[in-house]
């Protein structure tokens, strides 16, 4: 037992008794259906196996309430309440299901240019809408839509939705990839939501359809002939929880947006509203209740009904995936001006000192960005063993100085985890590399159905082994660089020409990876204590204060 709690953390432990507790369940609901059938409750002859829905042209727009099956509204209760510790994810999850609706369409396009009307590439976006006085948030897209047949398979079948493809790659032991998938991550919006519907249009179908459900173990679908007309695509209207109304602040979506979404694939929208006075003075965000965020500011001067009100769009995810263009056709501009996106501490005249923009090929493919500071974060050594990213029981981020920014890990553009170094197997870089900043990204990395846990560790392991080796390999050349600097400017001075051809760019290069040692040095030393695959190469970038050269460290080689 004690051997066991020395290679496992607390925190993992945990993950994996949740893991196997959930699988277990769902592994047993397998066994009560092959497959899941809807039972229309207002039908006035219930038949077996909802033989009785009418689907296709015949379909009739009145209401009609569909009852789901016992096995099935257990498995709704596992998904909703013990899949997910973080209710932020509902957006993200809504975002990517919009997200995948986007490429679908934009994919028709290719071949048909009919299926986007008037419209271009150019207008694919996700909107999202706040409504404070009735506690709703909208997300809006003009992907492919969902015909009537299309809301009942995708929706009101958890097993069409990907459960059961879920249960059955876990009973074979295969992998499990549901990323993108509508449905099970749909779900997840019932942690804040009292009740969600669903509007969507497609091409095929001159109606538009709604799609209702509160979780309780039925759902209705009808006509909508009283809501705002969808040209094409889904609007998704979540009905929140009282203690959900943080989700009407458009600067907290902000930053759940900024957090998971940022680097999806079409941009993303938020409408605020901003008072204006009568006297043409500066725009002023209203807060959630109505009044100025500033505290500062005293009664008389909130809004009044001379004040004028203005609605715009404000983007909301301006970010490009950079790491998934060629490194030939990206500036250093760019470069590092992405540094700068993703690091916390980029405004503080902060800027790498080298990165390298990679991608592997093999049973696991994945594309990489990764930088290496000028400097270490404050606090940074005496946090080093006790400050990993981690996440309180609310979902929030706590306080790490200790490299704050780190390694993020990406599945399809779409936010994994950021508490990507550490001794743990789930780690996605050694603790002695924790000041590295960049993306990982991998369309093959398998991930559980809440994406918030790595489904298989070998995958991971062999990410870690190419990005380790990559980061040692860029460290290996800033000394080599420096070592042929030093070599080169010796000889320059026994030739005593007065001639020098070094250019600026070549003294910053030569004194590159003596900034790195000043900082990050006992980070190298530390390295060579705790990785013992790596440690030949760690002692290769050693470096020592030696009386052969008063103003320069010395390697072990």
């Amino acid at each position: 037992k004690n051997i066991f709690l020395e290679c496992f953390s607390e925190e993992i432990l945990i993950m994996n008794l949740k893991t196997k507790f959930i699988t277990a369940a769902l592994l047993g609901l397998l066994f009560s259906f092959s497959s899941v059938s809807l039972i229309p409750v207002n039908a006035s002859t219930p038949s077996k196996a909802g033989s009785d829905l009418p689907l296709g042209s015949d379909a009739p727009s009145g209401r009609q309430t569909f009852q789901f099956q016992a096995e099935v509204n257990r498995m709704m209760d596992i998904l909703i309440h013990s899949l997910y510790s973080n209710k932020d994810i509902f957006l993200r999850e809504l975002i990517s299901n919009a997200s995948d609706a986007l490429d679908k369409i934009r994919f028709l396009f290719l071949t048909d240019k009919t299926v986007l009307g008037d419209d271009d590439v150019s207008s694919l976006d996700i909107r999202i809408t706040i409504d404070k006085e009735n506690n709703i948030l909208t997300i809006r897209d003009n992907g492919i839509g969902m015909t009537r047949d299309e809301l009942i398979k995708n929706l009101g079948t958890i097993a069409k939705s990907g459960t059961s493809a879920f249960l059955e790659q876990l009973q074979k032991g295969g992998d499990v990839n549901l990323i993108g998938q509508f449905g099970v991550g749909f779900y997840s919006v019932y942690l804040v939501a009292d009740r969600v519907e669903v509007v969507s249009k497609h091409n095929s179908d001159e109606r538009q359809w709604i799609w209702s459900s509160d979780a309780q173990g039925v759902f209705s679908v009808e006509e909508d002939t009283n809501g705002a007309v969808l040209n094409r695509g889904t609007e998704i209207r979540v009905h929140l929880k009282p203690e959900a109304s943080e989700y009407t602040d458009p600067e907290n979506l902000r930053q759940i947006v900024q957090r998971y979404s940022q680097f999806v694939n079409f941009p993303i929208y938020v409408w605020e509203e901003k008072v204006e006075g009568e006297g043409g003075g500066e725009h002023k965000d209203v807060g959630a209740s109505g009044e100025e965020e500033d505290e500062d500011v005293d009664s008389s001067s909130a809004a009044t009904a001379a004040d004028v009100v203005h609605g715009e769009w404000s983007l909301l995810s301006s970010n490009k995936a950079l790491w998934l263009r060629s490194p030939s056709e990206i500036s250093e501009t760019e470069y590092r001006e992405f540094y700068t996106a993703i690091s916390a501490s980029g405004g503080q005249d902060d800027s790498p000192l080298t990165y390298a923009h990679f991608s592997a090929e093999g049973d696991v493919e994945f594309r990489a960005l990764l930088y290496i500071p000028e400097q270490a974060p404050y606090n940074y050594y005496e946090q080093y063993y006790t400050a990993r990213q981690s996440r309180a029981k609310d979902g929030q981020k706590k306080v790490n100085t200790a490299g704050a920014d780190g390694v993020r890990l990406y599945v399809r553009r779409v936010f994994i985890a950021d508490d990507a170094a550490g001794e743990g197997e789930s780690s996605l870089l050694p603790r002695y590399l924790s000041f590295v900043r960049g993306i990982v990204d991998s369309d093959s990395l398998p991930v559980n159905v809440s994406r918030e846990m790595l489904q298989q560790e070998s995958a991971l392991k062999t990410i870690r082994k190419k990005v380790v080796r990559k980061i040692l390999d860029l460290l290996r050349k800033l000394a080599d660089d420096e070592e042929a600097c030093r070599t080169r400017g010796t000889k320059k001075h026994d030739d005593d020409d007065d001639d020098s051809s070094s250019t600026p760019s070549d003294e910053n290069a030569c004194g590159k990876y003596k900034t790195f040692w000043k900082a990050f040095g006992q980070s190298v030393k530390l390295g060579v204590l705790e990785d013992t695959a790596n440690r030949n190469r760690l002692m290769k970038l050693l470096r020592f204060a030696s009386s052969h050269s008063v103003s320069s460290s010395s390697s072990s080689s």
